[in-house]
């Protein structure tokens, strides 16, 4: 996260690199070079899962071709939690709350939801490694139906990970 911050923070204007030696207005910067690398790094993820959710259409187009139709609808679950979870991610709102935003975030709660979309790199690895996985068992009758519960987990687990990034906004806290 640190070379996001960073890179947001090198490519600002002059006038707000001046502006931010006025006192008061260096915090105001700063959360709003947050708001920016909080937006680029979902939307970087999200770029990232949308070519998961290519390879799983691909795969399932594959199926289709080899007759391979009664695994299509755990197919399409995968498929599905993926397009959610991304639609999701690109309109999600973002970074540091406004002074006139309905819904306030506090530094505890950015650096949570930084974490939380951190963690979304190592699940779409994950969820990478899954399609590989089922990409190798299309042969393999007995291997296939696993590697596919496999992908549906991890496509669920992300986007119930997801919900919960969504309840540091609503407070809600509670686990499900």
């Amino acid at each position: 996260m640190t070379d996001l911050l960073k890179r947001i923070t090198e490519d600002q204007d002059p006038f707000k690199k001046v502006a931010s030696h006025i006192p008061g207005f260096d915090g105001y910067v700063e959360r709003q070079n947050r708001r920016a690398a909080d937006k680029l790094l979902r939307e970087t993820v999200a770029e990232r899962f949308e070519s998961l959710w290519s390879r799983t259409s691909a795969l399932q187009t594959e199926m289709v071709s080899a007759g391979m139709i009664s695994y299509l609808d755990d197919m399409e679950r995968a498929a599905i939690q993926l397009r959610t979870f991304i639609d999701k991610i690109r309109t999600a709102s973002y970074g540091y709350s406004g002074l006139f935003d309905a819904v306030k975030i506090n530094e505890e709660e950015l650096t949570e939801l930084y974490q939380f979309d951190s963690a979304f790199f190592m699940a779409e690895e994950e969820i990478g490694r899954a399609l590989d996985n089922v990409e190798a068992s299309l042969g393999d009758e007995a291997g296939l139906p696993a590697a596919i519960r496999n992908l549906v987990g991890l496509s669920r687990e992300v986007a119930e990970a997801f919900k919960r990034r969504g309840d540091l906004f609503s407070g809600d806290t509670a686990e499900a």
